[in-house]
Order: structure tokens, then C-alpha cells, then sequence
């Protein structure tokens, strides 16, 4: 299978916050339930076809996005802030010194500040700032309900259109998909390249048919094809704050478009999603109580949860990436934006091995996106 451009997003990684509720209840506790056979509405958590996504790029007809964009700062982006990040934090504790001591001399009672509710996220990790830097990379989690082939079709489509230089195959599947028994068994493409904007940028799309030796998909995948997609900005990071996202960006192909009538192979037919009680991302993974499953996938492995507690989703959040951390390198980092509070916190093992969880507070609900990497994606 022949890959285009370098490696894929280094994207999936990098962001974080909060937000509580007084119960005591061990909220990141698995799941013993057993399965039962009416899986439970999720349909409020859908974005249909034409669905925004970054650059340009929409859910493609044919494909169901579930839960929310994961939207987040990459590494590199909030590396070139931290400096100024820094001298503001110094700043003002150097003016919350100079009013305490001020006070003290005129006689007057420091009040200690009331605690933040604990209803509340935590505000964005730039707010000192007088403008916090906008997330530059984006993930998107998709059902494939349509037929697989020309829904990849129409998604790689839309990458070409958006990357126009990039010398992408839009006839052609077997340039991004591996096949056995005359059937496909996944999709990868991974390319970098400028818009017509002159953004530089990466986008890495899987599609992921399950299991197909046992003919199961993952969980909450209604027996359908998972695709993923990740967009992020990889030039000069500051750069990459300047103009808007979909500046440059060509007509995307029709949402009618076909795959070619001549491919040589065919999707698989699954007979059943596997089950939410068994080990999942590293293998180990239980779904906590009172947290559904909107999606999941196999390749990259990942989960999509909605929970009625805001707290809950921040703690399966960051329960899992430090349980995956294995005392590496973890971050957190929150985000404001878009009437969203994003808190992403991310683990890297001495092994490279990654996962990342996102609490993402929205009007539509509360969810923990939560994703595994053994290695980046090739």
C-alpha cells in the first residue's frame, strides 16, 4: 500500500481542563452491567453530512460524525507561548504581592478569594493573555453508514481539493487500502502539503472496518466501518494564528460522488459490535459506570463516551491518560473556544506509547474523547 507525504499528525495529542460535582462516588469505576440488546438513543450526539470539520473539510455524505470535534493546541503551538504565558503569571503574582502588602500596611484584612464552583470548568490555560492562541489541530470520529468505498472516496476527495498540490489518487483505493481474501481489512492516508491559502498542514485518515477474522466491530459501531480524521497546522505556529482556517480552500466535490465502478474488492460484513464490557483502547480499558458509548474504533484505537456529569467525563479523562502515563511526560491544557471548554490531558510513556483524553463541556452535553497510540500513526 503506498503512502503519500510524511508522517501522519503527530496531531492527536495536547489538551486539558476541568470541572466537578460534589458526589463521592467513584465515577471512574468500570462497568460490571451485562450487555443488554437495546443499546441506548445517541442520535441527539450526531452531526450529519456537511457537518464542518476544519480547512474546509465536512462529514461526507454517507458518514455520521458522533459527539463533538476534539479540538485541541499541539505541542509545538503551546511551546511558542509559554514564554509569554510565563512572564504573565509572573506579572501578576508580582501585583497580587504589591496589593497584598499594600493592604497589610493599611490596616486592611486579606480575604482569602472564594473557591471556584465546583460546577464550573477550569478557565483556558492562556487566559492572562490578551488574546489566548486558538487550537490548531482537530479530530474527527465518523460512522460509516453509506457504502464504505465511496464514502472513502469522497473523503480523500476532499483532501485533494483542500490540498491541491498533494498528488492524491481519488480513483484508485488500493493506493490507501489493504486487502485480504479479496476483501478490504482498512484504509490509511497521510499527507502534508499547503492549501490554496498557503497553510501548511496534515490530515491523516483511517477507515476501519473492525475485526474482520471475527467479523465484529468495535463497540457502538452499529457492524459499520469507523473513519477518523485528524487536521492540524504544522507550519510556524504563530503563523498559523493569522487569517482564517478555510481561506484558500477550492470547491469540495460533489456529495454525489461515486467510487469507480471497476474496484476489485469489497467491504467486509460484520455480524455484531463487540461488547462494552470487555478491555478496550490498550486492551485494558473498562467502560465506566453511567458513561455510554457514542463510538469506538479498533485502528487507531479510540472512545467517544457522553456522561450526565460534567465531573465524570473530566475524570475518566484524566484517569486514563495517567494510567496510561507509566510516570512519563503528562500535560494538560484547557481551551475556551467556539462555546466550548475543552481540557485535553495527554501521557507519553518512556516506550513512546501515547493516550490522550479530552473532557469537552458543550450546550449538547458532556463527553470524554479518549485515544490510544502505541506509535504515531505511519
Amino acid at each position: 500500500m503506498r503512502k503519500i507525504g510524511v508522517a501522519a499528525i503527530a496531531a492527536l495529542a495536547l489538551v486539558s481542563g476541568l470541572s466537578a460535582c460534589t458526589s463521592t462516588q467513584d465515577l471512574t469505576k468500570p462497568t460490571s452491567t451485562a450487555i443488554t440488546a437495546t443499546a441506548p438513543d445517541v442520535s441527539i450526539q450526531e452531526s450529519g453530512p456537511e457537518s464542518p470539520i476544519a480547512y474546509g473539510l465536512q462529514v461526507p455524505k454517507g458518514a455520521t460524525q458522533l459527539g463533538p470535534l476534539v479540538r485541541f493546541r499541539s505541542a509545538p503551538l503551546i511551546a511558542a507561548y509559554q514564554p509569554e504565558l510565563d512572564a504573565a503569571v509572573a506579572q501578576k503574582a508580582a501585583e497580587d504581592n504589591a496589593a497584598a502588602a499594600e493592604a497589610l500596611k493599611d490596616g486592611k484584612t486579606i480575604s482569602t478569594p472564594a473557591p471556584t464552583p465546583v460546577n464550573r470548568p477550569n478557565v483556558d490555560t492562556f487566559k492572562l493573555l490578551d488574546t489566548a492562541p486558538r487550537p490548531d489541530t482537530t479530530v474527527s470520529v465518523m460512522r460509516v453508514d453509506g457504502n464504505p468505498s465511496d464514502v472513502t472516496i469522497r473523503m480523500i476527495s476532499q483532501i485533494a481539493a483542500v490540498l491541491p498540490k498533494s498528488g492524491i489518487d481519488t480513483d484508485d483505493l488500493s493506493q490507501y487500502c489493504t486487502t485480504a481474501n479479496g476483501r478490504y481489512t482498512g484504509c490509511t492516508l497521510n499527507v502534508q502539503g499547503l492549501t490554496g491559502g498557503d497553510r501548511d498542514i496534515q490530515i491523516s485518515l483511517t477507515v476501519d472496518p473492525g475485526n474482520v477474522a471475527l467479523r465484529t466491530t468495535a463497540p457502538a459501531a452499529n457492524t459499520r466501518p469507523v473513519m477518523t480524521l485528524s487536521v492540524g497546522y504544522v507550519g510556524e505556529p504563530r503563523n498559523g494564528q493569522l487569517g482564517r482556517d478555510t481561506d484558500g480552500v477550492g470547491n469540495l466535490p460533489s456529495d454525489s460522488l461515486k467510487a469507480p465502478a471497476n474496484l476489485l474488492f469489497t467491504w467486509p460484513k460484520m455480524d455484531l459490535d463487540a461488547g462494552p464490557n470487555q478491555g478496550l483502547l490498550d486492551g485494558k480499558w473498562l467502560v465506566p459506570e453511567g458513561a455510554t458509548i457514542l463510538l469506538s474504533g479498533f485502528k487507531p484505537a479510540f472512545v467517544a463516551l457522553s456522561t450526565g456529569k460534567g465531573r465524570q467525563a473530566d475524570l475518566i479523562s484524566e484517569e486514563y491518560a495517567r494510567s496510561v502515563g507509566d510516570k512519563g511526560v503528562f500535560s494538560e491544557d484547557v481551551v475556551e473556544d467556539l462555546n466550548e471548554v475543552s481540557t485535553t490531558y495527554t501521557a507519553t510513556r518512556k516506550d513512546g506509547r501515547r493516550a490522550f483524553g479530552t473532557y469537552v463541556l458543550s450546550a449538547r452535553g458532556n463527553y470524554a474523547m479518549l485515544f490510544y497510540l502505541p506509535k504515531l500513526l505511519p
